[in-house]
């Protein structure tokens, strides 16, 4: 199947062998929905590969599906979806450009960027931007109990206390979940978004 339907396979499971481009490709199938790509089928085969940051839109947008908040996660049943960006903002224009028009579930997605930790309750997804890894722990600690997605990129990210760490494993996109963050937040991960990643327990960590 092409990568970029976006049609997922069901049966597929993960396996030891596969190589690091055909997990790259299943990832593709699985999790990331590219949306740079939802074009026409000839705009699609003229398109260049996405970029590192595209892919991280991609990839924010999918773990939104593949995640549960809780009800009271959102300040009224009208309340937008919201994806917010901590610190210096690597994507420029790509959340907007990329995610605009979309929906998580029946609510509508918005983008935000925050200048400090008082606006971080605010967000369902908060990516916190390597500007702010001095203050991971201030951060962390502002959303005790608080029912938000934390998402870095910052080298230990993860190790840290944030929930989910990107980074960069030959030239391909890959990501840590820390499962005691998982905990502390509230939010139930799909099983599938779990076997797709590299588990951290706060002591050690397993591949995924």
């Amino acid at each position: 199947m092409d990568p970029l339907s976006g049609t997922q396979q069901s049966s597929w499971r993960p396996h030891p062998s596969i190589s690091a481009h055909g997990d790259e490709r299943i990832i593709a199938i699985v999790l990331v929905t590219i949306i740079v790509f939802s074009v026409s089928p000839m705009a699609r085969a003229q398109a260049s590969p996405p970029g590192e940051y595209e892919l991280k839109a991609a990839f924010l947008f999918n773990f939104a599906k593949f995640i549960d908040w809780p009800a009271d996660s959102f300040a009224s049943s009208q309340s937008p979806f919201t994806i917010c960006v901590l610190g210096l903002d690597p994507f420029g224009n790509i959340l907007e450009d990329d995610l605009q028009g979309k929906m998580i579930g029946n609510r509508p997605l918005a983008v935000r960027r925050i200048k400090d930790k008082a606006g971080v309750r605010l967000c369902q997804i908060e990516f916190v931007s390597s500007s702010e890894s001095a203050h991971l722990a201030e951060v962390i600690g502002s959303l005790q109990s608080a029912n938000v997605l934390l998402v870095g990129e910052t080298n230990g990210f993860a190790a840290s206390g944030g929930t989910i760490e990107f980074t960069l494993e030959d030239n391909h996109v890959r990501f840590t979940i820390n499962i005691d963050a998982v905990g502390r937040s509230g939010l139930k991960f799909s099983s599938k978004l779990l076997s797709l990643a590299k588990i951290l327990h706060e002591g050690h960590s397993k591949g995924g």
